[in-house]
């Protein structure tokens, strides 16, 4: 089942729920009980439920919206400091440059190809991942440089690798929902009591406040589900991708 198909269907059976609900009480109660005013303190009430758990959506949603954003701003910082290290190994012998970007190559590839399945699944980044790079960076350090040039370029493709090395890492500490079990408990908790005082406000059943009603549980629905799917920056449907490594590693013929 795909996402989209499962947030159609929680949105569908929120409203589903709420209207059935209605209908039910009314059927129940009688009419002739639901007729009357709602007590100011139980809109009052009501309201500031509604603002108090706004406040809260909107910390959750901005929350999982920021951690998005540094998970992908990790992946371009990661792309392009491993880029950095194959253009700045022009300065080797030809065969040390080769060696050199074909482990970046063999890096990269591997990331796109293999890792950023492997992340999905387990929420975490691989221990060949790490082999990979840690090759890289041994064979640079273990070479003495063999000119003034090679000197001049060793520290920064150090640098370099030690940027990919962080970047890896806060990649990895991204890897999976980022959101504590606690905050989702509050999130849902708040929903059901949040919609539940519609029925405090003594709806009936004309149409327009049926709608009323069913548009406001969906809109709940669907604000949870978009916190969801932002929550996993690398395994749903809005995801992170690997779009960064595929634009500056054109050669490797990748796929985002």
């Amino acid at each position: 089942m795909s996402e989209w198909l499962a947030l159609t269907i929680a949105m569908a059976a929120a409203c589903a729920v709420v209207v059935a609900v209605v209908l039910l009480r009314h059927r129940r109660v009688g009419a002739e009980k639901n007729v009357g005013e709602t007590p100011d303190v139980i809109e009052y009430i009501t309201m500031m439920i509604g603002v108090v758990y706004a406040i809260v959506l909107g910390l959750a949603i901005a929350g999982v919206w920021e951690a998005r954003g540094a998970a992908q701003d990790d992946v371009f910082r990661e792309a392009q400091s491993i880029q950095e290290v194959s253009d700045r190994a022009v300065v080797y012998p030809a065969d040390f440059r080769d060696k050199v970007r074909a482990d970046v190559d063999a890096y990269v590839s591997y990331v796109v190809n293999v890792e950023w399945d492997y992340m999905r699944e387990h929420g975490e980044i691989s221990e060949k991942g790490t082999e990979l790079l840690d090759k890289l960076r041994a064979d640079v350090a273990t070479r003495p440089p063999a000119s003034e040039l090679e000197s001049q370029s060793y520290q920064p493709i150090m640098d370099r690798i030690s940027q990919v090395d962080d970047a890896r890492n806060s990649r990895g500490q991204n890897a999976g929902p980022t959101m504590p079990g606690v905050v989702w408990f509050g999130l849902i908790t708040g929903a059901v009591v949040t919609v539940g005082m519609l029925f405090a406000l003594q709806i009936r059943r004309t149409p327009r406040e049926l709608i009323l009603a069913g548009c406001f549980s969906a809109l709940i629905a669907f604000l949870l589900f978009m916190i969801w799917d932002f929550d996993d920056p690398f395994g749903r449907s809005v995801s992170v991708t690997t779009q960064p490594f595929v634009d500056l590693f054109p050669s490797l013929g990748l796929k985002g």
